[in-house]
This record gives C-alpha cells, structure tokens and sequence, in this order.
C-alpha cells in the first residue's frame, strides 16, 4: 500500500494558507473554492492577496460547481499554473477547455455511479464525495469507501473525500487512495479551519 497524497481543501483564510504553505505542512494540493453557496467561498479580498503568494512545492487547487467559462478563466488567473477540480455536470470538453490539469468529481450513491468515470478521460484525477440529492461541493459525510473497486482504485487516479477527520483517516488510508481530500475534519466550526486540527491530521502522513 502507497502512502497517499494529500490535499486541504476550503481555504479562505490567509493565516491557514500562510501555515499550509510553511514548511511545517505536509500539504500536496491546496484548494481554493468558487462558489458562493459554499460557506468556504473565495472573497475577493482573499483572492487579491492570493495574487502575491508563492504556493512553493503545493499546487494549488480552484473548485467549480457549473461555473461559466469565464469565471473559470478569470479567477483560476490569480494562480500560477493551478490544477481545476469540477464538482458540477460540466462535460470532459468544458473540462479541458482551459489546457490545465483538471480533477473530476463523481457523486458516489452506489457503485454504478463509477461508470461515469469514462465520460472524463481526460481528468488527471476522479474525485469521489458522498451523494446528497440537490448538494453540490461537498456533504462533509462519509460513504462506504470499501464499496469502491480495488480494480478502480488501481486504474485510476482517485482522489477520498468526505468527512475525513483524524478519528478516521486510517480507515481511508487503508482503502488505498491516491490522494485524500481533507476539509470539514480540519474545522472548529463550519468554514473555519484551525491549525490545530490540521496538525492531528498530518500526524498520519
């Protein structure tokens, strides 16, 4: 079993993102969203700043839920060569419009929901977060990980996600991902991570 990458997710505060990029973070992926349904949506005022920040060996990270073309082009700008990660009902083409890397995500109900990781082979990675009807971006709760394929974790990229926390990452180490997704398990409250909690997470990496 590798040891999987991993990614902090939902950052909107300059404090957090200032200790993810230090070299006291284990951090791979940073993740940044853009969608104002989202209690960890990007201001402005952020993303100005984000402008002068030099994400050093992370790769930064810019969610979208069916957003337009253009607020795709204009906000992921404020970053040097990020990584793009679709939550929506955007097409491959739409994906792969922007000539970036770009993640997918696949809402898991059951197991047949994985067949629509065909529909996007040009994604670098295939996130899996938990269903919730009429929820986009993320539930913050789990889904049975041992329901996925070993053959599907093996094929592709797949990036677990969903209520990880430092009570259970082990289990969701233990599925074998290639990476794992981290946000409401590194809250106090919703939409305010603390350093704290990242620093248990780390401990398993």
């Amino acid at each position: 079993m590798n040891k999987p990458l991993y990614k902090i997710c939902g950052i909107n505060n300059q404090k957090i993102l200032d200790y993810l990029i230090s070299s006291e973070s284990n951090a791979n992926f940073l993740g940044f969203i853009f969608y104002e349904n989202s209690p960890r949506n990007v201001n402005n005022d952020f993303l100005r700043t984000i402008n002068q920040t030099d994400f050093k060996d992370k790769k930064p990270v810019c969610v979208y839920v069916n957003a337009s073309e253009e607020f795709v082009r204009e906000t992921s700008s404020y970053f040097k060569n990020p990584l793009l990660q679709f939550h929506g009902d955007e097409t491959n083409t739409f994906c792969k419009l922007f000539k970036k890397e770009f993640w997918k995500v696949i809402r898991f109900k059951d197991v047949n929901c994985l067949d629509k990781i065909h529909m996007y082979p040009d994604a670098a990675g295939i996130l899996l977060e938990n269903y919730q009807k009429g929820v986009h971006g993320g539930t913050g709760k789990s889904f049975n990980w041992q329901l996925i394929p070993k053959k599907v974790l093996k094929e592709h990229k797949i990036i677990l996600s969903g209520g990880i926390n430092s009570k259970n990452v082990d289990n969701a180490i233990g599925i074998d991902p290639w990476c794992i997704d981290i946000n409401s398990g590194v809250e106090s409250t919703e939409g305010v991570k603390e350093i704290k909690l990242i620093k248990e997470i780390f401990k398993n990496f």
